[in-house]
């Protein structure tokens, strides 16, 4: 019985994340391809539908952590996958003004790669019970850089967002109102950025420690 629910745990996390790689595959191709072609105005609108549908579906890794599927925790899992979810939705889809500026295609091209060698690497984990050694490497040193040009693109848009916020209120919850509560969707993102503060190096400090762990790991086997 142990033996057949870990093999259709292995199954499913393969199929997730073939899937999920699928996904993030054809928003780097088109992103690359629109930029070539048309130039970084016109990116957002090429690579939205993937792009939206592959960063939603990610909500999945935390339910996996919460019930044991895999073995992130979740105190790393959630902030990440939650900031994403918020630039996103709460910022690209929720305000066009900023779809057409160049750091949505730094940010996009960041994500899909961070997330095609990621996607591969537990692909092949789960399908094979190993990755080849050049994955592993690929899969815990390639945020050195694309951790900064991601968390980077994703500030710089929060940041364009703000006058298209203040000026349009839009999210926000004004007084009077039948709950006698208030909500400012312009000082929420101040919120917001102020997390990325600390909680970017935290996290920065967290994978290295994380690529510490793993390549040392695999020189002793």
């Amino acid at each position: 019985m142990a033996g057949s629910l870990s093999l259709l745990k292995r199954l499913y996390l393969s199929i997730y994340n073939w899937t999920a790689f699928v996904g993030w595959l054809q928003v780097l191709f088109l992103a690359v391809k629109t930029l070539k072609e048309s130039g970084h105005e016109r990116v957002y609108s090429a690579v939205e539908r993937p792009l939206l549908w592959a960063q939603t579906a990610a909500v999945l890794e935390i339910i996996h952590g919460l019930v044991g599927l895999v073995r992130s925790p979740i105190t790393a899992t959630l902030p990440q996958i939650g900031s994403r979810l918020y630039v996103a939705w709460g910022i690209l889809w929720s305000f066009p003004q900023v779809q057409t500026h160049f750091v949505v295609s730094s940010l996009v091209i960041s994500w899909s790669i961070t997330e095609i060698i990621s996607y591969s690497f537990f692909g092949i984990k789960e399908a094979l019970g190993f990755a080849p050694s050049w994955l592993l490497w690929l899969r815990y040193s390639s945020f050195l850089l694309l951790y900064i040009t991601g968390i980077s693109s994703e500030v710089g848009l929060i940041y364009l967002a703000l006058p298209y916020m203040k000026e349009s209120g839009k999210y926000s919850l004004r007084m009077p109102n039948k709950w006698n509560f208030s909500f400012d969707y312009f000082y929420f993102a101040f919120l917001v950025l102020g997390i990325y503060v600390p909680g970017s190096p935290h996290m920065y400090g967290y994978m290295l420690g994380q690529r510490k762990r793993a390549l040392s790991k695999s020189k002793r086997e």
